[in-house]
């Protein structure tokens, strides 16, 4: 009997508590500063209660998915199966990348030639004596030509970094050839201006006087070129997108300008 009683003013007693925290929350409830507290505290524990069912229903998808691959024993083949489908597509990118770079070998890099200069020892006949030829005379050692500085070709890495806004269309094949042909530019200019004077053409006596009115303090000791020489000894279109490449090579610090007496003069650097 005394327990029941007890456990009667236990239950009583835990009401009242009730009833105080809820009369409690309702005076919280109507003051303005913290209703809007309690509002985001609801919008929480709305969102959260979502989370709660979308993780809920991962869960289940999950049991359903173990317990079917246990059923049919696949767990581990699809881990091993993955795992060579990456493999797979790994070389299948390598192989590709491999095909592109065989069919668009860039035109400029030197071919490889193998000479072979060697005699068999059984094409020698034993019994016929052998031949003793004499030295030539020595003849006087030409003389050294000067040495014509050129432009080095832009990197795959250089080609990379350059901005996007720069490149346009332009691959690196482009901005390539157009080295080449500057660089052929200033081969033939200075190979005139090496020239000796007496042995010089009326056409090459009269380039040799244009490119000596060009040069300018600034350009002396360099090598350089200008618009005229890309159209006297190339091929090469002096438009919009040949100074387009001009503006990559001067991003790429191969060549700086030099103007003066109405010309741009583009020298090697």
């Amino acid at each position: 009997m005394a327990s029941d009683l007890e456990q009667l003013c236990s239950h009583i007693n835990e009401k009242i508590g009730n009833i105080k925290r809820t009369l409690s929350l309702r005076n919280c409830g109507q003051e303005p500063t913290l209703k809007t507290i309690l509002n985001k505290i609801g919008d929480e524990i709305i969102v959260v209660n979502e989370l709660l069912n979308k993780l809920e229903l991962e869960i289940q998808y999950q049991e359903q998915t173990n317990s079917s691959l246990k059923g049919k024993g696949l767990q581990s083949s699809r881990s091993i199966s993955f795992s060579m489908l990456e493999l797979f597509e790994s070389l299948e990118e390598d192989y590709k990348d491999v095909e592109h770079l065989k069919e668009n070998i860039p035109p400029h890099l030197p071919q490889v030639t193998v000479t072979q200069n060697f005699v068999n020892g059984s094409d020698l006949d034993p019994e016929e004596p052998v031949k003793v030829e004499e030295p030539a005379p020595t003849k006087k050692p030409p003389k050294e030509q000067r040495s014509i500085k050129e432009m080095p070709f832009i990197t795959s890495d250089e080609f990379n970094g350059i901005p996007a806004y720069m490149k346009s269309r332009l691959t690196y094949c482009h901005i390539n050839d157009v080295i080449k042909e500057i660089n052929k530019a200033v081969v033939s200019k200075y190979k005139i201006l090496h020239q000796p004077k007496k042995s010089m053409s009326s056409v090459a006596r009269n380039l040799y006087h244009r490119f000596i009115d060009e040069e300018t303090k600034e350009t002396k000791g360099h090598y350089f070129v200008v618009e005229a020489d890309i159209k006297e000894f190339t091929t090469l279109k002096v438009d919009k997108r040949f100074h387009g490449i001009l503006n990559i090579l001067r991003h790429c610090r191969r060549l700086s300008e030099v103007r003066g007496k109405g010309l741009t003069r583009y020298v090697i650097t």
